[in-house]
């Protein structure tokens, strides 16, 4: 993509490609590959996904998710029954630990408990994510246990030099300071770039990524 046009319009034409997305009420403005997403979309998993899909679209570097969540009247549900509902959901799925729970209000839910591992976490968001009525979720779930930062900062760097997705000359470099891994260099896509976090989350006793990844586009 050569220019700012190029991208937005790139942006746009991914969006309306995408089946899980109804682009009609979403703007998309573009600034040297930092990419706005503003409007509205009507449930919360087309918020998460026309994120994920301009991402996808080359020349892209940072996606801001400005997108509101503006549900139908037929998909609203107070806040005991979604409460009750992503509880459930939560109790149903194998991968989330006991002890997270959920709360809703006015469609907002919020994830506590503890886990030991952020994949576990991550677990949790998606399975409630996709439940009617759910405007946003807000993940205040806590990672449990301590990390030997060189065993962490080894075991990173070995997973992103089994990684299909991560180049073998790339230069991300992974620096683990008690249980915060931070994450520097440059990545090619926003798909390496996920390759990369989620690879560091998967080590154990990670209760912190900070994200300096540069995606070249």
């Amino acid at each position: 993509m050569g220019t700012t046009k190029d991208t937005r319009e790139a942006v746009q034409a991914e969006l309306i490609f995408d089946p899980l997305v109804d682009a009609t009420d979403i703007t998309v403005r573009n600034m040297n590959g930092e990419v706005g997403l503003n409007g509205t979309v009507p449930s919360y998993p087309q918020y998460l996904e026309a994120a994920a899909a301009a991402q996808r679209v080359s020349g892209v570097k940072n996606v801001h998710n400005h997108l509101s969540v503006v549900l139908p009247d037929g998909d609203y549900r107070d806040d005991p029954w979604l409460t009750t509902a992503a509880n459930n959901a939560l109790t149903l799925n194998v991968t989330v630990p006991d002890g997270v729970e959920a709360s809703a209000r006015d469609g907002n839910l919020t994830l506590t408990g503890l886990v030991d591992f952020g994949r576990q976490r991550a677990a949790a968001e998606l399975a409630v994510a996709g439940l009617t009525g759910v405007r946003n979720v807000k993940d205040e779930i806590e990672i449990a246990g301590d990390a030997d930062p060189v065993d962490v900062t080894g075991l990173v760097q070995d997973a992103l030099d089994r990684n299909a997705i991560v180049e073998d000359d790339s230069d991300v470099h992974v620096d683990a300071s008690g249980n915060t891994v931070t994450l520097g260099g440059h990545v090619r896509t926003w798909a390496e770039h996920d390759a990369v976090v989620g690879a560091t989350w998967m080590a154990p006793g990670v209760l912190q990524v900070r994200d300096y990844l540069d995606v070249t586009g």
